[in-house]
């Protein structure tokens, strides 16, 4: 299991996090109470009431786990069409088109909150939810920038809810089995990784689309939620909102909380000294088509430094560095079992050490891993998990908070992703490799890189301020 550690606090969080709750509560209509605290866990047979916010796409699992794991009293989506489908999904449920005013109105008849939205909406949707008390399980990456991280992971903390990311494959045995290994020494000191994924599917390095009438089943000052007004267009709703920075997290966002999760867990990856990055360009609109990103990581406590390279938009390792891997054996027409030219995956992650090497194929070490050594991996122990979601509710009931909690895991995880998207920004023009962001964790600052502020802390529209009501 991951060696864990409380989130640093930053001493100044700017006009993000330093906005009046007596200013957003007017401007919001909906006051969050600042006496409001954690209302205590649920008993083994008591039934768990949960409010969903965003029931589409993965809000319709995520939801569809909470009716099989309590009671979906409540659900809220800025579209009507999943709305209606959610009444016949779960029945009595309230429906609302605006999460705020459902976590206003449903405060004293709900216990547990999903949210399943657009990543610029996730920190409004989650802190109003623990600041009422609430347990929280958040779609990931847990938030859209830096300071939202950290500031979940720490109202998570000072209200004692029982939170979780949903990044699945923390839960999964061959992920936990697999970090564990490195964990335990087997590659010797890990010096440098490699992790790649096959995202974006989803348009990016183009510009902003042609403005279109705003579709009646849509509530689109809701969806825009904190970010600034923009006219409606065709590519955001319901999908592409992924390749836009005011909206979403890019290829790295969506993906490396999966991808980047297994050695995040092995090796305590957190705080970069610095990130640099290449890319295709692009016009501070949307993300590049690709990008390749140097994480680098200091020592810390036992694990000695290491650099990591991520890769999206196709890009890959150098295939050199695979030298010596074989490829799989199977067999042919005739029967014969014959090996075949190896061949990268799409995704994947390659773990370099000072006695062995190791590729894991896939997004969550789903499809276990192979050594360079062709030896096989040593056993190790590892605690299986009850199921994701599952654990989320155990905690909710009493037990141990899941692992890919907001505070210990999941803010923290989050964090270091999200630094690469600092990089990112400043590789805007083709091909030429940006400005190294220096990186004070501590005070969550870029030292040498004041203009990417406003990516670490973004600035929310009036009625969208985010309340921290919660202490720390």
């Amino acid at each position: 299991m991951p060696r864990r550690r409380s989130p640093r606090l930053a001493p100044s969080r700017r006009e993000f996090l330093a906005a009046s709750a007596a200013t957003a509560a007017v401007s919001a209509g909906y006051f969050v109470a600042p006496e409001v605290r954690a209302q205590g866990t649920k008993g083994a047979n008591e039934e768990i009431r949960f409010a969903c916010v965003g029931v589409g796409g993965k809000g319709q699992s995520d939801s569809a786990d909470a009716g099989r794991s309590g009671k979906v009293v409540a659900v809220a989506d800025v579209d009507s069409n999943q709305l209606k489908r959610a009444e016949g999904a779960f029945e009595g449920t309230k429906t609302y088109s605006d999460f705020r005013k459902m976590l206003e109105e449903m405060r004293k008849e709900i216990d547990a909150v999903t949210v399943s939205t657009p990543d610029h909406t996730h920190v409004m949707a989650a802190v109003t939810a623990m600041n009422l008390g609430k347990a929280c399980f958040c779609q990931k990456p847990l938030t859209k920038s830096i300071a939202e991280a950290r500031l979940m992971g720490e109202i998570a903390r000072s209200q004692k809810v029982a939170t979780q990311m949903g990044n699945q494959g923390t839960a999964s045995n061959s992920l936990r089995q697999t970090a564990a290994f490195i964990k335990g020494g087997n590659l010797g000191r890990v010096k440098e990784l490699h992790v790649w994924t096959n995202r974006p599917v989803w348009p990016q390095g183009g510009g902003r689309p042609a403005e279109a009438p705003v579709p009646e089943n849509l509530n689109w000052d809701v969806w825009l939620g904190p970010a600034a007004v923009r006219p409606y267009a065709a590519g955001y709703h319901p999908f592409s909102w992924r390749g836009f920075w005011d909206f979403g997290t890019g290829a790295l966002g969506d993906m490396a909380c999966h991808t980047f999760n297994m050695p995040f867990m092995a090796l305590n990856l957190r705080d970069p000294a610095s990130v640099q990055a290449i890319s295709s360009g692009h016009n501070k609109e949307t993300y590049p088509k690709w990008s390749i990103i140097d994480f680098d990581f200091p020592k810390l406590g036992e694990r000695e430094a290491v650099k990591v390279k991520w890769y999206d938009g196709g890009k890959l390792p150098d295939q050199a560095l695979f030298a010596g891997y074989k490829g799989d054996v199977e067999k042919n027409d005739e029967g014969k079992e014959v090996e075949k030219p190896f061949k990268t995956a799409s995704s994947g992650i390659l773990v370099i050490g000072d006695k062995d090497t190791l590729y894991a194929p896939g997004d969550y070490c789903e499809n276990g891993f192979k050594l360079k050594s062709g030896s096989a991996p040593a056993e190790v122990t590892y605690t299986q998990s009850p199921g994701h979601f599952e654990e989320w509710v155990n905690a909710i009931r009493g037990g141990p908070q899941a692992v890919s909690n907001f505070p210990d895991y999941s803010g923290p995880l989050t964090e270091t992703i999200l630094l690469g998207n600092l990089a990112v920004w400043a590789a805007d023009s083709a091909e030429v490799a940006g400005k190294k962001i220096e990186w004070d964790a501590a005070k969550m600052v870029a030292k040498n890189a004041p203009e990417v502020d406003h990516v670490i802390r973004p600035t929310a529209r009036d009625g969208w301020k985010v309340l921290r009501t919660g202490g720390a």
